[in-house]
């Protein structure tokens, strides 16, 4: 979630909170490790709880939720050029959740 969201959301039982409140409640939860930065590729970044296991995301083109893809295909050391030291790898996936599809 980014921070509009999580105001947005929040708002409904604190009717009163203020954005900056949540975006130092985020850095706050960032500095203490409990959130972890998530960048999307054209997006402002977005935050979940810290600690998962390795995943990927995907984007719906259409409501512009992001998904959590649990598993990883971890085939790019075959496709690495001889040679090359693979370090790490972010694989985004974007098209249209299950609902926009089926409308």
């Amino acid at each position: 979630m980014g921070p509009p969201e999580v105001f947005d959301a929040a708002r409904i039982i604190a009717p009163g909170l203020g954005i900056a409140t949540v975006y130092r409640t985020i850095k706050r939860l960032l500095d203490e490790g409990w959130l972890q930065q998530v960048e999307l590729p054209g997006e402002a970044p977005r935050y979940e709880v810290a600690g998962k296991e390795h995943h990927h995301h995907f984007r719906c083109n259409n409501c512009n939720k992001v998904y959590d893809m649990q598993g990883c295909p971890n085939a790019f050391k075959q496709i690495l050029p001889r040679g090359f030291s693979l370090e790490g790898h972010e694989l985004f996936l974007f098209g249209r959740c299950e609902n926009c599809a089926a409308a």
